[in-house]
Protein backbone atom coordinates (compact mmCIF):
# COMPACT_ATOMS: atom_id res chain seq x y z
CA UNK A 1 0.00 0.00 0.00
CA UNK A 2 1.50 3.37 -0.94
CA UNK A 3 1.97 6.07 1.71
CA UNK A 4 -0.74 8.39 0.33
CA UNK A 5 -3.39 5.66 0.31
CA UNK A 6 -2.37 4.51 3.79
CA UNK A 7 -2.55 8.09 5.13
CA UNK A 8 -5.96 8.64 3.50
CA UNK A 9 -7.31 5.41 4.97
CA UNK A 10 -6.09 6.37 8.45
CA UNK A 11 -7.53 9.89 8.12
CA UNK A 12 -10.96 8.64 7.03
CA UNK A 13 -11.04 6.05 9.82
CA UNK A 14 -10.16 8.74 12.38
CA UNK A 15 -12.90 11.06 11.11
CA UNK A 16 -15.50 8.28 11.23
CA UNK A 17 -14.49 7.30 14.77
CA UNK A 18 -14.65 10.95 15.88
CA UNK A 19 -18.09 11.32 14.32
CA UNK A 20 -19.34 8.29 16.23
CA UNK A 21 -18.06 9.72 19.52
CA UNK A 22 -19.58 13.14 18.76
CA UNK A 23 -22.89 11.50 17.84
CA UNK A 24 -22.86 9.49 21.07
CA UNK A 25 -22.18 12.64 23.07
CA UNK A 26 -25.38 14.25 21.72
CA UNK A 27 -27.61 11.18 21.81
CA UNK A 28 -26.47 9.91 25.18
CA UNK A 29 -25.71 11.48 28.51
CA UNK A 30 -22.03 10.62 28.75
CA UNK A 31 -19.41 11.52 31.31
CA UNK A 32 -16.81 14.13 30.48
CA UNK A 33 -13.75 12.46 29.02
CA UNK A 34 -13.58 8.98 27.63
CA UNK A 35 -12.72 5.47 28.66
CA UNK A 36 -9.28 4.05 27.99
CA UNK A 37 -10.63 2.79 24.66
CA UNK A 38 -11.47 6.39 23.66
CA UNK A 39 -15.22 5.82 23.94
CA UNK A 40 -17.45 8.08 26.08
CA UNK A 41 -18.68 6.56 29.34
CA UNK A 42 -22.41 6.21 29.93
CA UNK A 43 -24.43 6.01 33.12
CA UNK A 44 -21.58 7.53 35.17
CA UNK A 45 -19.90 4.13 35.24
CA UNK A 46 -22.75 2.54 37.20
CA UNK A 47 -23.83 -1.04 36.42
CA UNK A 48 -26.96 -0.68 34.23
CA UNK A 49 -28.15 -4.22 34.94
CA UNK A 50 -28.09 -3.78 38.73
CA UNK A 51 -29.76 -0.38 38.40
CA UNK A 52 -32.50 -1.46 36.00
CA UNK A 53 -33.38 -4.72 37.72
CA UNK A 54 -32.72 -4.03 41.40
CA UNK A 55 -32.77 -0.22 41.44
CA UNK A 56 -29.37 -0.58 43.12
CA UNK A 57 -26.42 1.70 42.41
CA UNK A 58 -23.46 -0.63 41.90
CA UNK A 59 -20.22 0.92 40.68
CA UNK A 60 -19.04 -0.69 37.48
CA UNK A 61 -15.50 -1.82 36.78
CA UNK A 62 -13.63 -1.03 33.56
CA UNK A 63 -12.64 -4.70 33.44
CA UNK A 64 -16.28 -5.43 32.54
CA UNK A 65 -16.92 -2.93 29.74
CA UNK A 66 -19.49 -3.26 26.99
CA UNK A 67 -19.64 -0.72 24.17
CA UNK A 68 -23.12 -0.20 22.77
CA UNK A 69 -24.02 2.37 20.11
CA UNK A 70 -20.79 4.31 20.65
CA UNK A 71 -21.11 4.44 24.46
CA UNK A 72 -19.11 2.40 26.97
CA UNK A 73 -20.88 0.94 29.99
CA UNK A 74 -19.10 -0.50 33.02
CA UNK A 75 -20.46 -3.42 35.01
CA UNK A 76 -19.82 -4.82 38.47
CA UNK A 77 -19.50 -8.38 37.16
CA UNK A 78 -18.97 -10.44 34.04
CA UNK A 79 -22.54 -11.72 34.39
CA UNK A 80 -24.01 -8.19 34.33
CA UNK A 81 -21.89 -7.37 31.28
CA UNK A 82 -23.08 -10.54 29.54
CA UNK A 83 -26.75 -9.77 30.26
CA UNK A 84 -26.40 -6.21 28.97
CA UNK A 85 -24.55 -7.28 25.84
CA UNK A 86 -27.30 -9.81 25.05
CA UNK A 87 -30.13 -7.25 25.42
CA UNK A 88 -28.94 -3.64 25.86
CA UNK A 89 -32.41 -2.21 25.16
CA UNK A 90 -33.67 -4.07 28.25
CA UNK A 91 -31.16 -2.45 30.62
CA UNK A 92 -30.04 0.88 29.14
CA UNK A 93 -31.67 4.01 30.58
CA UNK A 94 -34.42 5.68 28.60
CA UNK A 95 -33.69 8.95 26.78
CA UNK A 96 -30.00 8.13 26.54
CA UNK A 97 -29.63 8.54 30.29
CA UNK A 98 -30.88 12.12 30.38
CA UNK A 99 -33.29 13.20 33.11
CA UNK A 100 -36.81 12.10 32.14
CA UNK A 101 -38.39 15.10 33.88
CA UNK A 102 -36.19 17.49 31.89
CA UNK A 103 -36.98 15.62 28.66
CA UNK A 104 -40.68 16.22 29.38
CA UNK A 105 -39.81 19.94 29.42
CA UNK A 106 -37.82 19.71 26.18
CA UNK A 107 -34.36 19.75 27.82
CA UNK A 108 -31.43 17.39 28.15
CA UNK A 109 -30.10 17.45 31.69
CA UNK A 110 -27.83 14.97 33.43
CA UNK A 111 -29.56 11.88 34.73
CA UNK A 112 -28.12 10.76 38.05
CA UNK A 113 -28.28 7.00 38.77
CA UNK A 114 -28.97 7.78 42.44
CA UNK A 115 -32.40 9.06 41.36
CA UNK A 116 -33.89 6.31 39.25
CA UNK A 117 -37.26 4.70 38.70
CA UNK A 118 -38.20 1.51 36.91
CA UNK A 119 -41.59 1.64 35.19
CA UNK A 120 -42.86 -1.24 33.07
CA UNK A 121 -39.34 -2.66 32.99
CA UNK A 122 -37.79 0.58 31.73
CA UNK A 123 -35.16 2.61 33.58
CA UNK A 124 -35.66 6.36 33.97
CA UNK A 125 -33.13 8.73 35.54
CA UNK A 126 -33.58 12.14 37.17
CA UNK A 127 -31.22 15.03 37.78
CA UNK A 128 -31.54 15.34 41.59
CA UNK A 129 -33.67 14.56 44.66
CA UNK A 130 -35.92 17.61 44.26
CA UNK A 131 -36.81 16.80 40.65
CA UNK A 132 -37.26 13.13 41.52
CA UNK A 133 -39.81 14.09 44.19
CA UNK A 134 -41.66 16.32 41.68
CA UNK A 135 -41.72 13.42 39.23
CA UNK A 136 -43.17 11.04 41.83
CA UNK A 137 -46.16 13.34 42.38
CA UNK A 138 -47.37 12.69 38.83
CA UNK A 139 -45.05 10.11 37.29
CA UNK A 140 -47.45 8.87 34.64
CA UNK A 141 -48.04 12.37 33.24
CA UNK A 142 -44.32 13.17 33.26
CA UNK A 143 -43.40 9.98 31.40
CA UNK A 144 -46.20 10.53 28.86
CA UNK A 145 -44.94 14.07 28.19
CA UNK A 146 -41.33 12.86 27.96
CA UNK A 147 -42.25 10.16 25.43
CA UNK A 148 -43.97 12.77 23.26
CA UNK A 149 -41.16 15.33 23.57
CA UNK A 150 -38.14 13.02 23.10
CA UNK A 151 -38.39 12.66 19.28
CA UNK A 152 -38.17 16.44 18.84
CA UNK A 153 -35.03 16.82 21.00
CA UNK A 154 -33.33 13.43 20.62
CA UNK A 155 -30.96 14.47 17.83
CA UNK A 156 -30.20 17.94 19.17
CA UNK A 157 -27.03 18.78 21.05
CA UNK A 158 -27.42 19.90 24.65
CA UNK A 159 -26.04 23.32 23.69
CA UNK A 160 -28.80 23.72 21.08
CA UNK A 161 -31.66 23.33 23.57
Amino acid sequence: MNKTLKFTTIAITSILCSATVAFAADEYNVSTGTTTAGVPLGLHGVDAVALSTLNAVAEGDAAYTVVNDGVAYYFASAESARLFKAAPEKYAPQYGGYCAFAVALGKKLDGDPKYADIVDGKLYLFVNAEIFEKYKRDSKRTLTKAAKKWPSIQHKAVADL
